[in-house]
C-alpha cells in the first residue's frame, strides 16, 4: 500500500472489504509526519496501541465523511465495521509495520 521509501506526500483511497485489505493484523507507525485518515463511505475504526505495557488500546469510530489525525510516531490500525472507501495522506519514508500479538 505504502511505498516506505517515497520522499513526498502520498494520497491514497482505496476500497475495503476484509482486515486483510488494511492489514489488520499489523500495527502501524509513520515516523516523518501524522497520517489523516478518512472513512469515505461505510465505517472504520481507529485503534492505537497502548504507549504504557498492559494498557488498553485507544479506538476512534469513523463514519462516512469523517476523518481523524493520526500523530507522528503513534502506533496504530484500522479494523472495518463493513465494506468502506478510505483515504489517507502521509509522508510514507521510514513508517513500518509491525505484526500483532494478540495478548
Amino acid at each position: 500500500m505504502f511505498d516506505f521509501e517515497w520522499d513526498g506526500w502520498q494520497l491514497m483511497a482505496f476500497h475495503v472489504e476484509t482486515d486483510a485489505d488494511v492489514h489488520g493484523d499489523h500495527w502501524e507507525v509513520h515516523l516523518a509526519a501524522d497520517e489523516l485518515v478518512s472513512c469515505l463511505t461505510g465505517g472504520i475504526r481507529l485503534c492505537f496501541r497502548p504507549e504504557q505495557p498492559g494498557g488498553k488500546e485507544e479506538e476512534i469510530k469513523l463514519v462516512a465523511g469523517r476523518a481523524a489525525i493520526v500523530p507522528r510516531g503513534r502506533w496504530h490500525r484500522i479494523a472495518l465495521d463493513g465494506l468502506s472507501d478510505i483515504m489517507s495522506v502521509t509522508l510514507p519514508r521510514g513508517s513500518r509495520l509491525e505484526r500483532r500479538t494478540e495478548g
